[in-house]
């Protein structure tokens, strides 16, 4: 389950459980749309209670990560587990995006990351 919403320039994604095709059949029209709105984004990940991605919903994130790498500015990653940090780690080679990982009771750090 996800939910999406905009503030200027920036994403904000909340997702819980596992992400799947549906979730992504609405995060990446959202996102291509302030693309084309803004040219480059933030993305704000917020991740609560959240049991990962389905194997097609992780290969759709990391082509749009990869194909946008230059439409993405930062992504804050924020989450409650070590392996949702070393998925930040892990998608640092792929894009030159500014990509930092926050904990949870770190999130209005990551807000106000994100908008700086």
């Amino acid at each position: 389950m996800t939910t999406l919403t905009a503030q200027d320039n920036t994403v904000f994604t909340v997702a819980s459980d596992q992400l799947d095709d549906a979730d992504y059949d609405k995060i990446i029209p959202f996102l291509k749309e302030k693309i084309a709105e803004y040219g480059t984004i933030n993305w704000f990940f917020e991740m609560t209670n959240f049991k990962g991605w389905t194997l097609s919903a992780l290969w759709r994130d990391a082509k749009f990560d990869i194909k946008h790498k230059d439409n993405l500015s930062k992504i804050a990653m924020v989450g409650e587990k070590k392996w949702e940090e070393a998925m930040t780690t892990l998608m640092k080679p792929f894009t030159d995006t500014e990509i930092k990982f926050f904990d949870l009771g770190d999130r209005e750090h990551a807000k106000q990351w994100i908008n700086s």
